[in-house]
């Protein structure tokens, strides 16, 4: 009958020691990338984090140039602290050229985590034409709902166009 091999106990500890340096060294390289990805997106090197989004026009502003011209349906959430300054801008989901479906817990599962008091919604038309269709707005209702359950206030939801855009909660559909 075969015994098993056993490591030596010195160098079972040196292979934990590398394990616990090789582990420090992959979580200092992600808190370096995730503070580089924070300073290139800030608002003083012309990115959106910081930047003032209190009206639809700032969104527009914001995601806009991005959007527009966009040939599927793309959904972004634009994450907000209690003054209206941006904390993030995330892209939810990629639809098709028609359509974008989207469950209300994918599109507040950004803001619980970044624990954002308010979001906006954005998405796109690629035909152009930024007026809300019937499912824009039963999104909106739902969104609206799962939200203030979360204490999250859906702050807005925009749409976008080519080179034009529709609140919806200017048009009272909020």
């Amino acid at each position: 009958m075969a015994r098993a091999r056993r490591e030596p106990r010195s160098q079972s500890n040196s292979l934990a020691s590398d394990n616990t340096t090789l582990m420090s060294a992959v979580q200092e390289n992600l808190r370096l990338l995730a503070e580089l990805r924070t300073t290139a997106r800030s608002n003083r090197n012309g990115g959106p984090l910081g930047s003032q989004a209190s009206c639809p026009q700032d969104i527009y502003r914001l995601v806009g140039p991005e959007m527009e011209n966009l040939v599927q349906e793309q959904v972004q959430v634009i994450l907000l602290d209690t003054k209206r300054h941006v904390l993030d801008v995330v892209m939810v989901y990629q639809g098709n050229i028609s359509s974008a479906i989207v469950r209300p817990a994918e599109l507040l599962r950004d803001a619980v985590i970044a624990n954002a008091p308010a979001l906006v919604l954005t998405h796109n038309h690629p035909s152009g034409d930024p007026e809300p269709s019937p499912q824009d707005v039963r999104m909106t209702k739902d969104l609206v709902e799962a939200a203030d359950v979360l204490g999250i206030e859906l702050a807005d939801h925009v749409v976008i166009g080519h080179g034009s855009f529709v609140s919806l909660k200017q048009r009272g559909l909020l």
